[in-house]
């Protein structure tokens, strides 16, 4: 059944930069447990909080039957494909500067024109193509190949984009069909589920400073993404995707105070690029739906 949201916009903006506060403090966190810890590990304890933050929830009377899906393999999918989001971001981050690997992931929204003209059979006029083309430039000031500042780790991030891109379009997809406590929980348990398969051959005893961190990664993240969803409650995603930017912001100051990290002039412009490119994507995707009456989706919720 699709959710109608209540028009209060000016909450849906402070929720939304408030979730960007929990998600910039994720990315930091798991940016320092990755100079100890496998990539796998970290994942497995951000999913296995996850699993335990929402259990409950599943759980409870009230949910109903929290797990069935009218589109299950839909759902399998989504959630390995933001698994493979949530690990891809991990191992960049051991590699680049928070800010740097922050910005080049906000490409995803380019992924998304891209895969929604292939499984959506969306018409994109030229307009959005510039945007799309502009992204990519956009990505290139960043990571600027074939030069001496290329680092190659910085694919991680643009595999989590497109990820993250993956998931946006089959959230669309199921949309209307699954409540939204049926989508996290099966994004939990996939998540954790494939990680505890994975996580034995990775496995690095952690003391308990790693463990809590882990934690905290997990509670945060989960706490972040949770705020998303409640946001949407309240205001449409183009109204409320110009404000996920000041994640970059976050990101930015976390990576100068914690890492002493200083993103250089291109990383600044690349991101304004990006983030130029994301807003105008973000007004024609409003346009659109205004022409053919439907409704926005949520952002995936891990």
């Amino acid at each position: 059944m699709a959710h109608r949201h209540t028009d209060k916009p000016l909450l849906g903006i402070l929720l939304i930069i408030g979730s960007t506060v929990f998600l910039a403090s994720s990315d930091a966190m798991a940016k320092y447990l990755a100079r100890s810890l496998p990539a796998a590990e970290i994942a497995w304890l951000r999913f296995f909080v996850f699993v335990l933050i929402l259990l409950p929830m599943v759980l409870a009377p009230s949910s109903g039957k929290a797990m069935r899906s009218t589109r299950p393999l839909l759902q399998v999918f989504r959630g390995l494909a933001l698994l493979g989001s949530s690990i891809f971001f991990i191992i960049g981050l051991g590699y680049l500067p928070i800010a740097e690997a922050a910005a080049t992931a906000f490409i995803a929204p380019v992924f998304v024109t891209g895969l929604s003209i292939m499984f959506l059979a969306e018409k994109v006029g030229i307009r959005r193509w510039i945007a799309t083309i502009a992204g990519l430039v956009g990505v290139l000031v960043v990571v600027r190949p074939g030069t001496s500042a290329f680092d190659p780790a910085a694919i991680y991030p643009i595999l989590s984009a497109l990820g993250w891109a993956v998931a946006l379009v089959l959230t669309r997809k199921i949309t209307g069909g699954d409540r939204a406590i049926t989508t996290m929980a099966y994004s939990a348990i996939v998540g954790f589920l494939i990680m505890s398969v994975l996580v034995p051959f990775y496995w690095v005893p952690p003391n308990w400073q790693q463990i809590a961190l882990g934690v905290a990664i997990g509670v945060s993240s989960t706490t972040g993404h949770w705020i998303v969803v409640m946001a949407f409650r309240y205001a449409d995603a183009s109204v409320l995707a110009p404000f996920s930017y000041v994640q970059l912001v976050w990101v930015a100051l976390l990576g100068f105070f914690v890492f002493g990290e200083v993103p250089d002039a291109f990383t600044y412009g690349g991101a304004a690029i990006i983030i130029a490119s994301g807003l105008y994507t973000a007004h024609r995707e409003r346009v659109r739906r205004a022409q053919v009456l439907i409704p926005a989706e949520p952002y995936p919720s891990v």
